[in-house]
């Protein structure tokens, strides 16, 4: 008989152990599952270029961190020295398992092309440039609305009817800045005479300068800016040469207020935010997304947004006034400024 108890106890042992090492997993099992609910999202921003100066890419990695530190992402910031080092590094950020891979500009068309047709599952977002892919959400921008704005303060501010810019290449994205400009400088100036020269390329200040000294000789008294880091040689040469100019993207007023008395403004900063607030809440989806005057994706200072600088007496309250009132006419439709690449 107490052999008989003594086993019955054992089984009731047993059958207690054996409950408690099922709770214990389930237990660990159930802190595995939270663990991985609540492990973060991982984005990279690969850039195909080094950041540099280029505003372009100081801000966008701005927008890009500044949305990682609110929604709780890990992020990096991955830049390239050549093409072939931007693909590489594209392939590293699929390697490494990034959940959302962003990169920037025409440059990073082809290489991102097939990056992303290789690995569908992937997704990828493009700012400034349109990738057609189902894993691909191509961010782009109204720029000629902004470039109106800047034609029209311009016109309506030039003492000799003479004004130029400087652009970087003569490339279809660029044509949104010189013929934007040219159709806002013709809306309030028709009379006026716009001269434009392409530097080349986005990193040659020397020759941006050498082409805004040519334009000065022929009398434009207002020289724009849009050749990225080639605008420094433009703010050069109207420094030494006493003629009012503007720089792009950010406001670059702040450098120079008696010479760069302009910006066009391109928030790279938003769209960076926006592409990773999307994809955390969900809403991230391929396709094109534009963003114009309306969304606050582009701009001009003084018009769209303050400056820390002092208005230039060149331009003048008056003219900011009637271009504020050009843009709300744009905002509403009243204005419809035509996109040069549809065209």
């Amino acid at each position: 008989m107490k052999r008989g108890l003594s086993f019955v106890l054992s089984i009731i042992m047993l059958a207690i152990l054996l409950a408690a090492c099922g709770n214990s997993a389930s237990k660990d099992e159930q802190s595995a599952q939270g663990s991985d609910s609540e492990k973060s999202l991982r984005m990279a921003l690969v850039l195909p270029e080094k950041i540099g100066v280029n505003p372009f890419f100081v801000q966008m990695d701005e927008g890009f961190k500044k949305a990682g530190e609110e929604f709780k992402v890990d992020t990096k910031t991955i830049e390239s020295t050549d093409p072939a080092a931007f693909e590489q590094n594209l392939r590293a950020a699929v390697a490494e398992n990034y959940d959302l891979i962003i990169t920037a500009t025409f440059q990073a068309e082809d290489a991102l092309k097939k990056v992303a047709a290789e690995n569908p599952e992937k997704s990828f977002a493009i700012v400034d440039t349109t990738v057609d892919l189902p894993n691909v959400r191509s961010v782009g921008f109204r720029e000629y609305e902004g470039a109106y704005l800047l034609g029209a303060a311009a016109g309506l501010s030039t003492k000799t009817d003479k004004v130029g810019m400087i652009a970087a290449m003569d490339v279809p994205l660029i044509k949104k800045y010189t013929e934007g400009f040219k159709a806002g400088l013709e809306s309030v100036n028709p009379g006026a005479e716009f001269l434009v020269n392409y530097v080349g390329g986005f990193n040659d200040p020397a020759k941006a300068k050498e082409l805004a000294l040519v334009q000065f000789g022929k009398g434009a008294d207002f020289i724009a800016g849009a050749s990225a880091v080639g605008d420094l040689g433009v703010f050069e040469a109207a420094k030494e040469k006493g003629f009012y100019t503007s720089g792009q993207d950010t406001d670059r007023t702040v450098e120079d207020p008696e010479h760069i008395v302009l910006s066009q403004l391109k928030s790279t900063d938003t769209v960076a935010y926006e592409t990773v607030k999307d994809f955390v809440e969900g809403n991230f989806k391929a396709g094109a997304v534009n963003y114009g005057l309306k969304e606050d994706g582009v701009g001009l200072t003084y018009v769209t947004r303050d400056s820390e600088s002092p208005l230039n007496a060149f331009v003048g309250q008056e003219v900011i006034d009637k271009v504020k009132a050009i843009k709300d006419d744009i905002v509403s439709g009243k204005i419809v400024v035509k996109d040069p690449l549809q065209q």
